[in-house]
């Protein structure tokens, strides 16, 4: 069986996390979320992988071949520009010309491995494809089965008007004779080569097999659905805690905790877990880290620092009597002594985030901020809930964060004035 999966997106409504690393390469736990699907894949027999990029191609590309490329064939191929699903699928179709089934998957999901598997055990056909059910089928691709067949297939209905509540997972297994649907897809209303457009044109034709499943499955869309992976995966892929760097004396390890290599944790420190504390990190003295949490690597969490239920990226500084709450904290930040991320309203209604120009309700009563890459903050900088600031974004001391800082820019007395944060 050959594998195929689809990594050239860039990951628009991910930003600003996604202005300076490709969207499959965002952390969850001590793995990347491309690193999902790829597994899967892996487990059920893939011997030969295709994974198609653009975006930061050489990012993913590297990645892929230095974390898999001892455990399975792999192939590249640049989808060049955007064109749809069903673009970047005939671009790595062209690429093997198979004569077996072709394995789909999307390389942006976090999902129990049991999808895949059932969804190989169960094809049959010309296509099958993996389903899910959702609360809101208006954010998917959503299904409508008739004796375990596709017979309608509606992208992001409107609300109240969607067939069934059975989403698209965005894994497919393909047999070679399925090229044909490819090449003869048309464009879409919204300007691009729709996967989906395909599968329909099959199953009116041949037939599609539906396969339901009730299983652990995340499209991870935007930044605060990385705080849900992330938490799932420390408590379910994890395997057993490992305790591989330096813990001195004094410290406190509460739970599944998982400290890499080269990782020193120092007296008066507690960790609760599920948390991973990644390689390179240093803790404390005298800092707690909270549930949910994890240090990707080379993170330094200061004196009286507490982190909970948060992300927190490669060669990240986080100072003495600073706390940060339910947020996504890019590479190469330093958060001034003092800084505080805020992640509860006054009114307990649910954080609201910008994504794409639009103000969108996170379903979460808490939830914090969502730094970019190379941030800085200033001593004493209160940042409310909900707030974005871009790469190298910056804000002076004493600043209280009201509204997003741009890419580039510094926030003095409530005034945005450019910054060469790059330095």
């Amino acid at each position: 069986m050959i594998g195929v999966v689809l990594a050239a997106g860039e990951g628009t409504r991910m930003r600003p996390l996604t202005r300076t690393r490709p969207k499959v390469l965002l952390p969850v736990a001590d793995r990347r979320l491309i690193d999902f699907s790829i597994e899967a894949l892996v487990g059920v027999g893939v011997e030969r992988l295709v994974v198609v990029t653009e975006y930061r191609a050489e990012e993913v590309e590297r990645y892929v071949e230095d974390r898999w490329g001892g455990e399975v064939e792999l192939s590249f191929v640049r989808q060049g520009e955007p064109l749809g699903t069903a673009h970047a699928v005939y671009v790595a179709w062209r690429e093997v010309d198979p004569d077996e089934p072709v394995l789909v998957t999307n390389g942006d999901l976090v999902f129990d491995p049991a999808l895949v598997e059932r969804t190989v055990e169960e094809h049959e056909g010309i296509a099958s494809m993996a389903l899910v059910e959702v609360d809101d089928p208006s954010e998917f691709g959503v299904v409508r089965l008739e004796d375990g067949y596709v017979r309608e297939l509606v992208e992001k209905p409107d609300p109240g008007e969607a067939p069934s509540n059975l989403a698209n997972a965005g894994v497919y297994v393909l047999e070679p004779e399925f090229g044909r649907y490819l090449e003869e897809v048309r464009l879409s209303p919204r300007g691009e080569f729709e996967l989906t457009d395909a599968l329909l044109a099959a199953a009116r034709e041949e037939g599609v097999k539906g396969v339901p499943q009730d299983v652990y499955w995340l499209d991870v869309g935007r930044p605060w659905d990385l705080l849900d992976a992330n938490e799932w995966a420390l408590r379910n892929v994890m395997g057993r805690p490992e305790v591989e760097g330096v813990v001195e004396e004094g410290v406190e390890l509460r739970g599944p905790v998982w400290v890499a290599e080269g990782a020193v944790l120092r007296p008066g420190t507690v960790v609760e877990g599920p948390a991973y504390i990644g390689p390179g990190c240093e803790l404390g003295p005298n800092c707690y880290v909270r549930p949910a949490t994890t240090l990707v690597g080379n993170v330094r969490v200061g004196q009286a620092v507490e982190i909970k239920n948060s992300i927190v990226m490669e060669g990240t500084n986080v100072s003495h009597l600073s706390y940060v709450g339910d947020s996504v904290i890019g590479a190469e930040c330093n958060l001034g002594a003092g800084t505080v991320i805020a992640n509860l309203r006054h009114d307990e209604r649910n954080v609201r985030v910008v994504v794409k120009g639009e103000l969108e309700d996170t379903g979460r009563r808490k939830f914090g901020a969502v730094l970019g890459d190379g941030v800085k903050t200033g001593i004493n900088t209160s940042i409310l809930p909900g707030r974005k600031l871009g790469p190298y974004a910056a804000t002076a001391p004493g600043a209280v964060v009201r509204k997003n800082v741009p890419e580039g820019k510094m926030l003095v007395d409530d005034v945005l004035v450019d910054w060469d944060g790059r330095g």
